[in-house]
């Protein structure tokens, strides 16, 4: 007789032959059918875990305020406002045609078709500030979130992402349409937006900390120099209202499409995509979060931002960092759209590629299909032939290499991070002249032709 354990060592021997041999198919191993198998699921989980993270990042970029309401609610009293005296605020409040005027948008598909049909026939009251109220009750005011009580008074408004980086198609009206999530608006006013706030006196002493002292009245000046499309950012840190030449010291909002595989953010590349989220939710929006640049405690650069202390932010609860992660993957999804049929000359634009990757060099920094290069892409003032002073506002001392994919969805306000060149071909005129390109009239045409193909 076997000793017990023999008998079991047997058992669970013949149990293992026969469960491995049931299940192995013909002319195959169960090793290499479960590792398919595994590397199936392991995929399928990664697709739908990617799928989430952008379906969640969607909703973070559109509708999350990070608790910016008690900034430009709780501090600024925008609210009121935006409802005017008449429905529970103070002065006029704002109507659909001044919203719109300013440059905010109306996302069509958030508005029930009976509105839709009322605003295709001249039936909706665009005068009306009750009318502003009621989209943003319906959250189809793109960027601008509003909270109601239960009397449908508004009691706190906050701003999103959406804000200045998404527009919409005017499919239905002039800025009511189809949302186009990282296209710039290019006829957002902030400037004129923030100016209708009862209560700007924190700001005009937040920048006062550069010195001198800031009134409200000159603060309007400034933001009145803004203009669609731009936002100065840096003034808040440094208190630059104002260019040496008296000019605005505001920038072009820029796209946040295209940016899957570029290596740095904005104008003078502060940093990764994903850091100038936390900076702007953080420092520009006032969300309720965490940051940390100890760059910004140099106070000869960064005056206002080293006294404030806005390299070294914490909240409880922090409303920003847990979303970081998903807003970058949607922003990564969101492609370059392809310009407009007809919008430039096919022939041209293929003989303008020639230029680009040959005479003009242009490919040396723009490198396809990034259009940036794979790497450090800064370069200072004087390689490309332009004043410092924006450069100097950053702690790069630099200027990034912009993509150029989409241009065409970003060109009305002008090229370069201030749009100082109008069109594309006095950009090609200012760079052929800086390096004496030579580039023939035809060439400079045929490039500006492939440039508007991108």
């Amino acid at each position: 007789m076997r000793a017990p354990h023999t008998a079991v060592t047997l058992l669970l021997s013949s149990l293992t032959f026969l469960s491995t041999t049931a299940c192995r198919p013909a002319g195959g191993s169960s090793s290499a059918a479960a590792a398919v198998s595994d590397a199936e699921l392991d995929a399928r989980r990664a697709a739908e875990e990617d799928q989430r993270l952008v379906r969640a990042g969607r909703d973070v970029f559109r509708y999350d305020t990070f608790g910016d309401e008690a900034f430009w609610t709780g501090t600024l009293q925008l609210d009121r406002a935006i409802a005017g005296e008449a429905n529970g605020g103070v002065g006029p409040g704002l109507s659909p045609r001044t919203a719109l005027a300013v440059g905010l948008k109306v996302d069509r598909d958030a508005l029930p078709h009976k509105v839709q049909e009322a605003i295709v026939a001249g039936q909706v009251d665009l005068d009306d500030p009750a009318v502003t109220l009621t989209l943003l009750k319906a959250d189809a005011v793109v960027g601008l979130k509003g909270t109601f009580d239960g009397a449908g008074k508004l009691t706190a408004v906050g701003i999103q992402c959406a804000l200045c980086h998404s527009t919409v198609n005017d499919s239905l009206a002039g800025g009511i349409g189809r949302r186009l999530d990282g296209w710039p608006n290019q006829d957002l006013n902030v400037g004129a937006i923030v100016s209708i706030a009862p209560n700007l006196q924190p700001v005009a002493d937040l920048i006062s900390l550069a010195g001198p002292t800031v009134d409200v009245p000159t603060l309007k000046t400034v933001l009145g120099t803004w203009g669609p499309g731009k936002y100065d950012a840096s003034v808040f840190l440094d208190g630059k209202a104002l260019r040496p030449d008296g000019g605005s010291a505001a920038v072009l909002i820029p796209p946040a499409f295209g940016l899957a595989g570029v290596n740095l953010a904005t104008w003078t590349g502060w940093g990764s995509v994903t850091y100038w989220n936390a900076f702007v939710a953080n420092l520009e929006m006032h969300g309720q979060g965490t940051f940390y640049d100890p760059r910004l405690d140099d106070a000869a650069r960064f005056p206002i931002a080293a006294r404030a202390g806005f390299g070294h932010l914490t909240a409880s609860p922090d409303l920003v960092t847990p979303k970081l992660a998903a807003l970058h993957r949607y922003q990564l999804s969101l492609a370059a759209p392809r310009p407009p049929e007809g919008s430039f000359d096919r022939a041209a634009a293929a003989r303008g590629r020639g230029v680009f990757e040959g005479p003009a060099a242009c490919a040396r920094c723009h490198v396809p299909p990034l259009f940036t290069e794979p790497g450090l892409n800064l370069h200072s003032p004087a390689e490309m032939g332009i004043d410092d002073f924006q450069a100097q506002r950053s702690p790069t001392g630099a200027y990034r290499t912009a993509p150029l994919a989409g241009l065409s969805a970003h060109s009305r306000r002008g090229f370069f991070h201030d749009g100082r060149f109008a069109t594309l071909d006095d950009v090609v005129k200012h760079y052929d002249g800086h390096f004496g390109l030579g580039l023939t009239a035809a060439q400079q045409a045929d490039l500006v032709e492939y440039l508007k193909s991108l």
